[in-house]
């Protein structure tokens, strides 16, 4: 897959303070990409760097191949956006804001306009003035204005902010088909880490302004360890007993009440069994793995400062 965005050394300070420093990313054609980090680590000054919004003090964008340019505005016509909240004509219908904004666009294909307010299911409210609408409606609006001119890039920020589970549950099915159907990139900033671990083809960590990893989420999936996690009423006793008496070192007590247990030789059958004949009190013993949000906080708190390799399977 070639690369739709690409960005060197890219950098933006404020007087004495660096928003963004040195940022080497890459996103390719047909992925998505899931952009995570604290707030005020830097996301939304990236994608408004991308889009022109903030000029950067350093560095360079490539966006479709090309190296972008001051004042160049030809590749806004290939980007859908939606940054920070979405803002519309309050008193205009659904339809009518997606048609001024495909005019401003110069994109003229009234049926896309159709297409997108079904796409995130708001046919049938399409006439209502958009005051009308719900914090979540004007989400989905932002989608649809963002797809409407049919991008092959979308630079969403929050996307699925405000939205109930149903509402995640639609967005997280149309970003497939985007990408899966459309061939569109995503470049999707969001604090929901469950949320881009189902959706995402990579990852990129960004704190303090520096990507400090990115990575595919096959990568992330076979670094994660699987584990078996035991929930006791006495995880003094269990530590004990899987210690002393099983012989297995590779365990860690999580909280007052649970013990993980890595590499153990023991299926976990044959674990619960063993504690339960050693009088360790269990309340559940289920194998899980770490999620993504594990990985995440694992190395935001190890505070790495280096950029890790974009590979397919590493």
């Amino acid at each position: 897959m070639t690369d739709i965005i690409r960005t060197r050394l890219l950098s933006k300070s404020y007087g004495a303070a660096d928003t963004v420093s040195g940022v080497n990313m890459s996103v390719k054609r047909g992925e998505i990409y899931g952009f995570l980090g604290p707030n005020g680590a830097g996301k939304s000054t990236v994608m408004k760097m991308l889009l022109g919004l903030v000029k950067p003090t350093g560095g360079e964008i490539e966006l479709f191949g090309e190296r972008l340019r001051d004042g160049a505005i030809e590749h806004l016509k290939r980007i859908g956006h939606m940054i920070e909240t979405p803002v519309f004509y309050e008193k205009l219908t659904a339809e009518q804001n997606l048609e001024l904004h495909a005019e401003y666009m110069g994109y003229y294909n009234k049926r896309s306009i159709r297409e997108a307010l079904d796409l995130v299911q708001l046919l049938g409210v399409e006439g209502k003035p958009v005051k009308q609408f719900s914090l979540g409606m004007k989400q989905r609006l932002g989608i649809a204005r963002a797809i409407s001119t049919r991008p092959e890039l979308l630079l969403l920020d929050e996307p699925i902010n405000g939205l109930d589970p149903e509402g995640i549950q639609v967005m997280r099915n149309l970003f497939r088909r985007l990408r899966d159907e459309w061939g569109v990139a995503l470049l999707i900033s969001s604090h929901l880490l469950a949320e881009i671990e189902q959706v995402a083809d990579t990852i990129g960590v960004i704190q303090g302004g520096r990507l400090i990893r990115e990575v595919s989420m096959d990568a992330v999936r076979e670094s994660t360890a699987a584990y078996v996690e035991v929930v006791t009423t006495d995880s003094v006793h269990a530590a004990f007993v899987l210690s002393e008496r099983l012989g297995i070192a590779n365990f860690k007590q999580v909280g007052e009440r649970t013990i993980r247990i890595y590499d153990s030789k023991l299926t976990q059958e044959q674990l619960s069994k063993a504690l339960i004949m050693n009088e360790v009190p269990i309340h559940s013993i289920n194998r899980r793995h770490h999620t993504l949000e594990d990985y995440f906080f694992d190395m935001i708190k190890g505070g790495e400062g280096h950029a890790a390799s974009h590979q397919a399977g590493a």
